[in-house]
């Protein structure tokens, strides 16, 4: 009985979201939305490229431990080297006879033949850059300056989702709006009905008519039905988008709110023209990576260790040391850095042309959109008329039915009419908002919702 309780308390946190506000569904998006999250994944890890790519500033320090056994002459010989305990037997003096006169041809076993030995060497190396003619400091600006592109392909996402999502919440509204419409045009319908089978009773109306009427009404219910399912697939659509299930939304305006337009403002807030203007920042770094070939490169080296045939054994009486400083300065390798130099300051050209494109065809697009928008406007204003004339006009052939007038053809004529002109009214506001969103993305704006 305890569990059955705990079920029924926590079936609502199952059973989806209900009465969900734009705004709410908007927060929601930005956290739970799959693809903004692999897209924040990106981002981390463009962010740890840029920093392993400072730390190569830092230099490399390793501890570098070998085991080795060896009886190999020159193997053994150097290991007594390095292990600071070489002696003259080593090279054979125990076999040294002064008085043999071919003691030079004398091969001593002690240094050719030795015994077996072990050897462990424990050393620390530090490298260390100090001079690449700005190569590593103009890598880190590199991958600084990716990380913020990334930063910028997930605000273009977020805005992308957004777009969708303002969508789906007017989409459902306007289907819903749509399916009331069409709710009252059958019920309409239905009182055309009892009409024309009342004036049959009387000898007015023949059966044609009312298959006539019957048939009218199961087109509109046949709309009707499609409307329910175009819901249905649209709140599936915004349960993907939140990633999780949505049952009902808090309905909103039909027509969404005309964005302010700033030429400086879409300079400023584009994200395809900062986008431009970074990748322009980037290709100038490349020219300065490209001209630092021309420069030496300057490292410094340590290095500190001991060894001996026991591990650690007199680690500090049989330590060495070496540190050092290398130069290098490539002179001459066949005109490669040459032709990479110029092809860095031709895509910087062809970068600064991009740019100039991006911010004409931005301006372009809102332009065109503002102007696709305001004519939209002209047609909802223009269907909406045309539909409550459309509902007078039937009213009015509906009554002159009953008095015998016209025909149920014509009164049927003037409700397909009514059903042409507010399916016309629904595409309308439908491909006004979608352009209202796409406008606001390219804004790159909240305003309102």
């Amino acid at each position: 009985m305890k569990k059955y309780l705990i079920f029924l308390l926590s079936w609502p946190l199952f059973a989806g979201l209900n009465n969900l506000e734009l705004r709410q569904a908007i927060s929601m998006l930005e956290s739970n939305n799959l693809e903004l999250k692999i897209s924040h994944f990106n981002e981390q890890m463009k962010a740890y490229e840029a920093t392993a790519a400072k730390g190569h500033n830092y230099g490399k320090l390793d501890v570098t431990a070998a085991a080795m056994r060896s009886n190999d002459a020159g193997n053994v010989f150097g290991f007594k080297l390095q292990s600071r305990e070489a002696t003259f037997g080593d090279f054979g003096f125990a076999e040294f006879d002064g008085t043999n006169p071919n003691i030079l041809n004398v091969q001593p076993s002690d240094l050719n033949y030795p015994e077996a030995r072990n050897h462990y060497q424990t050393k620390i190396s530090y490298i260390l850059p100090l001079y690449t003619g700005g190569k590593l400091t103009e890598y880190g600006r590199i991958t600084d300056a990716l990380y913020r592109m990334s930063q910028w392909d997930t605000q273009k996402l977020l805005n992308e989702k957004i777009f969708q999502t303002k969508k789906a919440f007017y989409d459902i509204s306007l289907v819903e709006n749509y399916i009331l419409n069409l709710s009252k045009i059958i019920k309409n319908i239905n009182h055309l009905e009892n009409i024309v089978k009342s004036m049959g009773d009387e000898g007015y109306a023949q059966e044609i008519d009312l298959l006539e009427v019957q048939a009218r009404r199961a087109e509109a219910e046949s709309m009707h039905n499609q409307a329910k399912l175009n819901k249905d697939l649209a709140y599936q659509f915004l349960s993907f988008l939140l990633n999780e299930e949505v049952n009902t939304i808090k309905k909103v305006n039909d027509m969404a709110p005309m964005p302010g337009i700033d030429a400086a403002e879409i300079e400023s807030n584009n994200i395809d023209i900062q986008k431009a203007l970074l990748g322009l920042q980037i290709s100038q770094m490349a020219i300065d990576v490209e001209q630092s070939n021309y420069l030496p490169s300057i490292g410094a080296f340590g290095e500190y260790g001991s060894a001996d045939d026991e591990l650690w054994n007199e680690f500090r009486e049989k330590d060495s040391y070496t540190v050092g400083v290398q130069l290098t300065w490539n002179i001459f390798n066949g005109g490669i850095d040459t032709a990479n130099f110029e092809k860095a300051k031709v895509n910087h050209l062809k970068v600064q042309d991009q740019v100039s494109l991006a911010k004409s065809g931005i301006a372009l697009k809102v332009k065109k959109l503002e102007t696709e928008i305001l004519s939209k406007n002209a047609d909802v204003k223009s269907y909406k008329k045309q539909l409550h004339f459309a509902r007078k006009v039937y009213e009015n052939y509906r009554s002159r039915y009953k008095e015998g007038i016209v025909s149920i053809s014509d009164v049927l004529m003037k409700q397909s009419r009514e059903l042409e002109v507010l399916l016309k009214l629904l595409t309308v506001k439908n491909e006004r908002n979608t352009k209202i969103f796409e406008l606001n993305s390219i804004l790159n704006k909240g305003g309102n919702v």
